[in-house]
């Protein structure tokens, strides 16, 4: 199998290792198998791919969608480096309100994939970044949320002291103050 399934502190998200097949002229790689996902339990029937370049310094999210148009994600990085959070907004999971985290780069040949139900951001650790979400549903404005990227009772351990955020990310609500519904 080309794939190696690691799940993280919070078990559903789980950190995917794709191995590299190299030779002469460089590699092949597998990104993503649906026999292979399916029976590690991760079922993503994809309907948007979503690619984004930042630069260092930048920290995006914390960002979800509402039911009914909650997304699950597989996210990985082209090129460069992040390190990229997901937050448990189950409110009746045992996780609920938790966050788990993981360093992803080309070199790592890993990716993550992240469940409905979180919130997910992640911040830029190279000098740039190439970045590509496989989503479970469409993108829908009325429907998206945010958490404050550094509220301090969920107190995520980024590496960046002042990050460049986009000024919506700047307002969102605190994770007490915020609207979820799964």
């Amino acid at each position: 199998m080309p794939f190696k399934f690691t799940e993280l502190s919070i078990p559903e998200v789980v950190l995917i290792e794709s191995v590299k097949f190299r030779d002469n002229r460089g590699f092949f790689e597998e990104v993503f198998k649906v026999t292979d996902f399916e029976n590690s339990k991760i079922k993503l029937n994809v309907k948007q791919i979503n690619f984004s370049h930042s630069s260092k310094g930048v920290l995006r999210g914390l960002h979800y969608q509402l039911s009914p148009f909650a997304q699950a994600k597989l996210v990985r990085v082209i090129s460069g480096t992040i390190f990229d959070v997901a937050v448990d907004l189950r409110k009746s999971s045992p996780t609920f309100g938790k966050w788990t985290g993981a360093k992803l780069s080309p070199a790592g040949a890993n990716m993550l994939y992240i469940p409905q139900g979180f919130a997910h951001g992640f911040e830029v650790l190279s000098d740039e970044v190439d970045f590509e979400y496989y989503c479970s549903d469409v993108y829908s404005p009325e429907n998206e949320r945010g958490i404050l990227y550094n509220d301090p009772f969920l107190n995520i351990s980024w590496q960046t002291e002042h990050p460049n955020l986009s000024k919506k990310d700047l307002v969102y609500p605190l994770f007490k103050d915020a609207e979820y519904n799964f």
